[in-house]
Order: C-alpha cells, then structure tokens, then sequence
C-alpha cells in the first residue's frame, strides 16, 4: 500500500454509551506522523502483531510516528467512561502506556486472538467483544460524572459552581471525582469539550450560524462557545501545537485531512440540540 488510509465507525451499540469510536488504520511504505490532541477520553492503540498502548487523557498535543506498514486497531472513550485501569485517570495524565502494565496476562491472551483473527475488522470485532465482557462484569461508571459531562458539552456553557449545586456536591467533591474518573478538573474539561464541539462543526462542514454577523471559522468559534476567534486561536495552539487553518489541512472553516470523522462528530453534534440545562 503506498498510502495509508484511516477509517472510523461507530462502536458496538451495546458500547455507545462508553465509546466514541473505533477505527482501523493502516500506515503505507513510509511512517506516519500521527498528532494526537486533547478529547477529554483515553485511548487504547492495539497494533496488529504488536504490543498495545493506552493513552491517557491529554492535556496538549502528542506526536507519535506509526511505523510503516503497520496496521492498528483503536478505542476512543467517552470522558469518564475509561475502561479497567489498576489507577485513577489523573496519574495517567499526558502518558502513554504499555497496556499490559495496566491489565495484566489477559492482555497477551487478547493480542493473540486478535492477530489471528484474520482480519482488521475481525480484529476490531474480538476487541470490541472484549471490552464489552469487561463493562457488563466489573466496569463502574460514576454517574454524577456522567451527567458532569452532558452538562459540561460546549452548546450551553454553565459555570462550574452552578454544576456542582446542581449535582449536590461541593465544588472540591466534583473536581476530585473529575480527576478520578477524567483525570482532570471540570474546568479543563469543559475547555477540552468546547474544543472538541469546534472540532465537530469543522469536520461535518458545519455553516456558522451567523451569529454577531461572523462566518467561517469565527462563526463556528462562536457556535463553539469561544468569545471570537482569536479565542480559538490561542486555545487551539494550546490544546494542538497549530492554528485552526493548519490543523484542518489549510481550510478556513472545513477540515481537508481527507479522513471520515462522521463515527466521531455525529454522536458529539447530536447534544447540540439539546435544551441548556435549568438550574
């Protein structure tokens, strides 16, 4: 293959409410240079024949070089739905880890099924299938965390104070099970959530509402929640290491990195319309 290809889908529907998305990707005669940014979830990378890493929630950017020729199988979950950890997420801030270290000779078990499953998506199947054994028998979701994050979406920003009354905790109780269950504070979150609207609206090619007579990517910043552009600006090259322009391939308001994201956006714009929560 001489290029590479990256494909997302929707998880298992038994799955949604923890995952985001799967994907399968494929690197081609050369490496690829793969930048990740803050989603306020983890990931685990499985590549195929070799060993599988979680990366924890970021904070900034990571860049990580996908040799080629590699085949690779990935989970993105929803914030505070991590899958079982030996930890709470907030020690593994900004990390990237060996996943045996984390689940132990199941892992290894699980790599070897999934290199002779014949196939990519066969592969992505078995993980899936793993995953969803593992939330049915010992996966505990917080639910205040849960809700934290329906609130904590970019359409309809609340203050943080309001938030923990509406939960019946105290501001210091809500950011302690964030960091436990998130690993970061309701704050960052909903910092990394606005930019992950921003995001959405670029990737399905989202017309700006129009709002303050703005289009383009100052329609979508504002759509988002960012005060203007330049707000966008300086939050993106904090969360991405780029400008808007650049991270989207060059476009103003419409990402051209030629990948489908529409597994990923979809379920995030569908919040969108959803009525701002009454306090």
């Amino acid at each position: 293959m001489a290029e590479g290809s990256y494909v997302e889908s929707p998880p298992f529907p038994e799955l949604a409410g923890v995952v985001r998305t799967v994907w399968i990707q494929r690197t081609g005669d050369t490496a690829y240079v793969q930048r990740h940014v803050p989603t306020g979830g983890v990931e685990i990378h499985f590549p195929i024949g070799g060993r599988p890493q979680l990366l924890g929630p970021l904070t900034g950017p990571q860049i990580e070089v996908i040799p080629a020729h590699t085949t690779l199988v990935g989970v993105r979950f929803h914030p505070g739905t991590a899958p079982p950890l030996p930890t709470v997420l907030d020690d593994l801030l900004d990390q990237r880890l060996a996943l045996p270290e984390l689940w132990g000779s199941p892992v290894d078990r699980l790599v070897n099924t999934m290199a002779v499953a014949g196939s990519p998506d066969r592969s992505l199947m078995v993980l899936q299938a793993h995953l969803l054994h593992e939330y049915r028998n010992t996966v505990r979701v917080d639910p205040l965390v849960g809700e934290a994050v329906k609130v904590l979406m970019p359409w309809h920003p609340v203050d943080i104070r309001r938030l923990a009354t509406h939960l019946a905790l105290s501001e210091s109780q809500l950011r302690r099970r964030c960091l436990n269950a998130v690993g970061m504070g309701p704050k960052v979150l909903q910092r990394t959530l606005r930019f992950q609207g921003f995001l959405a609206l670029a990737q399905a090619g989202t017309t700006a509402s129009g709002r303050r007579g703005t289009d383009g990517v100052a329609g979508l910043a504002i759509d988002a929640g960012y005060a203007d552009q330049a707000h966008l600006s300086r939050e993106c090259l904090r969360l991405t290491g780029l400008t808007p322009r650049k991270l989207l391939g060059g476009d103003v308001d419409r990402c051209l990195c030629g990948h489908e994201h529409s597994a990923s956006y979809k379920p995030f714009l569908a919040t969108r319309g959803r009525p701002p929560l009454r306090f």
